[in-house]
């Protein structure tokens, strides 16, 4: 594998700062605890009041501390794994370090960006770096005149393409649904906006996310050399992604807040990027 030295230094950097980070995340309770805030909207907001995520309202401190929970038992070991699996010059392996890395890249970039200025910026900063040149590096170590020949002629890129444009579709129009109705109506700001400063899920999901997964799942329908590539990954970062969605829906339901309609498609969509994701390296040559 190409730079596997800097990948491998790049590997264990990502892996201990974001165990010192979700560990911070969900470990840490200082603080008032609950009380109420109001916006610069005039909208009353419940602000968590404890640890890292103090300053976060109630329901996404909840949800920061479930992915933080992903992040540490599943999303380290992962990235670990991929790393091992790579360095044997596995491609499957690769694949997995590739998806892995996406998610650290998309998750540290919403940590970033999102959250309330905490002690961690700087953390959050390395991470983002990190995750970013390491997903780079990791994609360019695939020869793009190897792609077609890694995967064999039955692999399901109609079943993973087709589905790829089936989440676009349904989180596309999820967040449609929250940010339209209140352009029409006039009020202009969903009560999702709370106290932040704009939708920042909503906007990079609509704005970066949705469309590589639009462009990755016509490239792979075509089996195109950079779709293959492109796609699986998508597909591993998806995985993980959805599984932290999974977590941050079991935590707002704790909390009382209505998870409706996200609990029917979330969990649907976990599986399906999962089955596809395990699918096509199923087709891979090692």
């Amino acid at each position: 594998m190409k730079n596997q030295r800097t990948i491998t230094i790049l590997t264990i950097i990502i892996a201990i700062l974001s165990a010192f980070a979700t560990l911070n995340g969900i470990l840490s309770d200082e603080g008032p605890g609950n009380h109420t805030h109001t916006s610069v909207r005039g909208q009353e907001v419940e602000i968590h009041g404890k640890g890292i995520y103090r300053h976060m309202s109630a329901d996404v401190a909840v949800q920061g501390i479930a992915q933080d929970y992903i992040t540490l038992f599943a999303g380290i070991p992962l990235l670990l794994t991929g790393l091992l699996l790579s360095r044997r010059n596995n491609r499957r392996g690769r694949f997995i370090l590739a998806g892995t890395s996406m998610y650290f890249f998309v998750t540290y970039l919403f940590y970033l960006t999102m959250g309330m200025y905490n002690a961690l910026f700087l953390v959050y900063t390395a991470l983002l770096a990190c995750s970013f040149f390491h997903l780079l590096l990791v994609l360019l170590s695939f020869n793009q005149d190897e792609l077609p020949g890694i995967f064999d002629r039955n692999t399901p890129v109609k079943f993973a393409g087709s589905f790829l444009l089936a989440n676009v579709a349904a989180i596309g129009l999820l967040w449609l649904s929250v940010v339209v109705p209140p352009l029409v109506d006039g009020t202009i700001y969903p009560p999702s906006l709370q106290h932040y400063t704009t939708l920042i899920v909503q906007g990079l999901d609509l704005g970066l996310l949705l469309p590589a997964g639009f462009v990755s799942a016509i490239l792979l329908l075509k089996r195109d050399p950079m779709g293959l590539l492109a796609g699986t990954t998508y597909l591993g970062f998806l995985s993980l992604l959805m599984a932290a969605l999974l977590a941050k829906l079991a935590g707002m339901a704790l909390t009382g807040v209505s998870v409706i309609p996200a609990i029917f498609i979330i969990p649907a969509l976990w599986i399906l990027a999962t089955t596809s994701f395990i699918w096509m390296l199923g087709h891979a040559r090692r």
